[in-house]
């Protein structure tokens, strides 16, 4: 019994090392149908949805080097949350399902690349433009200084052509 229990331990242990955020949600009372439909959007994201026994996570979370604080989080009925790719869209995911099932899963915490968050800052993740519109914006004022100088350099010869235009149009 005690291999079976350390195999689910070292599944928990990869599915966290390979992950750069576990946010901890309470799942109590919501239904299977419930259940499955976020995992179903949730996966969408490119994260998983989780059950296992507190204890388990806990010993995988401190083999992992996490911080302590993360087993206030995992008391009652927990899950959790693991990814390869953006927190902030799994954030937006539990965030927007909570509200149409009267706040469940409720957000415990969470940790980001070995940093705990709390509930509040992991709704601040979920509050985020998408990655697609953060990078647009990023690329938006990197390109600005570049049309500003060519806006410049353009500036006098247009106020030349402007000074001839309207010589031309008075005779």
């Amino acid at each position: 019994m005690k291999e079976l229990k350390q195999i689910v331990i070292d599944d928990i242990l990869e599915r966290i090392n390979s992950s750069p955020f576990l946010i901890v949600t309470n799942y109590a009372g919501m239904t299977v149908p419930q259940f499955e439909n976020l995992r179903d959007q949730l996966k969408a994201t490119g994260a998983r949805f989780s059950v296992a026994k507190n204890t388990f996570v806990k010993r995988a979370a401190s083999s992992a080097e996490y911080p302590e604080g993360i087993a206030e989080f995992l008391t009652g009925q927990s899950a959790f949350v693991t990814g390869e790719e953006d927190v902030c869209a799994a954030a937006k995911t539990l965030k927007a399902f909570a509200k149409t099932t009267a706040g469940r899963p409720g957000i415990r915490g969470a940790v980001l690349d070995g940093v705990l968050l709390s509930e509040a800052q992991v709704i601040a993740l979920a509050d985020l433009p998408s990655k697609e519109v953060l990078q647009s914006q990023f690329l938006g004022l990197l390109n600005t200084p570049a049309q500003n100088l060519v806006r410049i350099l353009n500036e006098p010869a247009s106020a030349l052509a402007r000074v001839l235009q309207a010589k031309a149009d008075q005779g």
